[in-house]
């Protein structure tokens, strides 16, 4: 019974997050009186903030986000083209990124510099979980595969803590950058909490995919447990 009640908990603690995030983007999505979509918002705010240099375009499979790299904002077709609060406030959300990137604020430098290495390390890591048994059978030594075993599941398990990281950066994009600005006229004193609940949202979305990979984190661990 304990074990039942603490396997419930664990799939609670794991899977809730990704709920709530899901269900406060989902329902504030439906359209309203906004004179332009997310992606028009979007770029609207690009060329406010003299970022014209930052395109828009719509997301595929990866979901809304800001592309260092490319310097893009990109936004799932749900808010890309639908004027609803969520399109509108994602849209804010994620042009606080690009704030974030052109004024070279401190803790998105270091997530990028930290996102880097965790792309490093996470395919190192992934060799070595293939490695695994591969270095024991030809060793025949069990401390090499257990060694290889730790190895990888730190390597791993450095993406997870990077996403955990990420969250100061993403608060900072919700509510020192994209709040401030919504609150300049772009939505009115009833859809404030609302908004504020979609920036919660917004900014959460990186802990509820570690905590997912947390679970993934653990699959690995049995499997591969020497």
């Amino acid at each position: 019974m304990h074990l039942i009640l603490l396997t419930l908990l664990l799939v609670l603690v794991i899977f809730a997050p990704q709920w709530w995030v899901g269900y406060v983007l989902a329902r504030y999505n439906r359209e309203e009186e906004f004179p332009g979509s997310g992606s028009e918002f979007a770029r609207h705010l690009l060329t406010r903030f003299d970022l014209q240099d930052v395109k828009v375009e719509e997301a595929g499979g990866e979901g809304d986000h800001y592309d260092t790299q490319q310097r893009v904002v990109r936004l799932a077709p749900d808010k890309y083209h639908r004027k609803s609060l969520t399109a509108i406030t994602t849209a804010a959300h994620e042009v606080g990124h690009a704030i974030q990137h052109s004024m070279n604020y401190g803790p998105f430098l270091w997530r990028l510099r930290l996102a880097k290495m965790a792309r490093v390390t996470e395919k190192l890591g992934s060799f070595l979980l293939f490695a695994v048994p591969v270095l024991a059978l030809i060793t025949r030594t069990p401390a090499a595969g257990a060694i290889t075993f730790l190895a990888a599941m730190a390597t791993i398990g450095v993406s997870v803590v990077v996403q955990l990281l990420t969250l100061p950066v993403e608060w900072d994009a919700s509510f020192t950058r994209a709040m401030p600005i919504l609150e300049t006229g772009y939505i009115d004193a009833r859809q404030q909490k609302a908004a504020k609940r979609i920036l919660r949202a917004c900014a959460f979305t990186y802990v509820a995919s570690s905590l997912a990979g947390l679970l993934n984190f653990w699959r690995w661990a049995r499997v591969l447990k020497p």
